[in-house]
C-alpha cells in the first residue's frame, strides 16, 4: 500500500497532457478544494478527477474487483473511498464547480476523452461569455 500513487499516476498524466496540447492551461492538486482535484481550470470553474477504477470502484469496470484476501477490510475500505468521492464532488457542484470524473479505463480512448473534455469546458467558456455580456449590459 505504501507504494501506491495519489498524484502523477499514469492516468493523471495522459489526462493533463490531453488538455496541453489542446490549449488548457491549469493548477494541479489545489489544496483549498475539497478533494484536492488532480486537475483545477480555474478560468473555466471546472475540476477533473482522473480516478483508478480499483480504487474509486468504477461499477461495472472489469478493473473494479475486490481482493479475496480480508473481502471485508477491503469492501469498507474501497466503499468509503467512494463515499468521500461523492461528498466531495457535491462540495464541489455546490460551490460552483463543474466535476469531470476521467476514469482510468477511459484512458485508452483519447479521442473520446478529448472530445468529452472539450464539449464540457467548450460550455463552460459559452456561459462565461454569457455572464460577462449580461454583466457588463447592466
Amino acid at each position: 500500500m505504501s507504494r501506491i500513487q495519489g498524484k502523477n499516476t499514469g492516468p493523471e498524466i495522459f489526462v493533463r497532457s490531453l488538455l496541453h496540447r489542446m490549449g488548457y492551461r491549469f493548477r494541479l492538486h489545489v489544496k483549498a478544494l475539497p478533494g484536492k482535484p488532480d486537475i483545477v481550470l480555474p478560468g473555466y470553474r471546472a475540476v477533473v478527477f482522473v480516478h483508478g477504477c480499483f480504487w474509486h470502484r468504477h461499477r461495472g469496470c472489469r478493473n473494479c474487483t475486490v481482493p479475496t484476501n480480508r473481502r471485508k477490510f477491503w469492501i469498507k475500505k474501497l466503499e468509503t473511498n467512494a463515499v468521500r468521492d461523492s461528498r466531495n464532488e457535491a462540495a464541489l457542484r455546490r460551490a460552483g464547480w463543474r466535476v469531470i470524473v476521467v476514469w482510468e479505463c477511459e484512458v485508452e480512448k483519447r479521442e473520446r476523452i478529448a472530445q468529452r473534455l472539450a464539449r464540457l469546458l467548450g460550455e463552460g467558456r459559452a456561459r462565461e461569455a454569457e455572464g460577462k455580456a449580461v454583466a457588463f449590459l447592466f
